[in-house]
């Protein structure tokens, strides 16, 4: 339901309270003990999701720290997500989030997937199958190269 107020629904006011968290939580920590609590932040997130969703999760934390083990793990508005210098280039949106059909793989500006004028950052995924785990980790090479 959306607040006529805010207009924001009731999920995306929880998502920004959660984002605000996220950022309390690591302020005044510095370089290990930041990743460090930003990894099990991201574990966490990963972990308390249910079905196709931690699946997903699961393979793109698998995928990622296989082919862009540079990339940090840490949670960006709750979701499992993966940065380089603190910006995001990677992260999933699972579809209980937003009571959603599907989730997404959505890559941030600083994915390196130009091509052209126009080129997708966001991917539905349905089921973790051979064929969706190869081009995920497709995606993250490119999105790292």
């Amino acid at each position: 339901m959306t607040d006529t107020k805010t207009g924001f629904t009731d999920e995306e006011r929880a998502a920004m309270k959660q984002r605000a968290e996220e950022l309390r939580s690591t302020k005044g920590l510095k370089g290990a003990a930041k990743l460090a609590r930003e990894l099990e932040a991201c574990v966490k997130a990963i972990d308390s999701l249910t079905g196709t969703d931690k699946a997903v999760a699961t393979a793109l934390h698998k995928i990622v720290s296989e082919e862009a083990p540079d990339l940090d793990p840490k949670t960006f508005y709750g979701f499992p997500a993966y940065a380089r210098d603190g910006k995001v280039v990677v992260f999933y949106q699972p579809a209980s989030k937003f009571k959603t059909r599907y989730g997404t793989v959505n890559f941030d500006d600083t994915a390196n997937l130009d091509d052209g004028e126009m080129w997708p950052v966001s991917f539905a995924v349905i089921d973790v199958t051979e064929d969706a785990t190869e081009r995920i980790r497709q995606l993250v090479r490119r999105a790292v190269g």
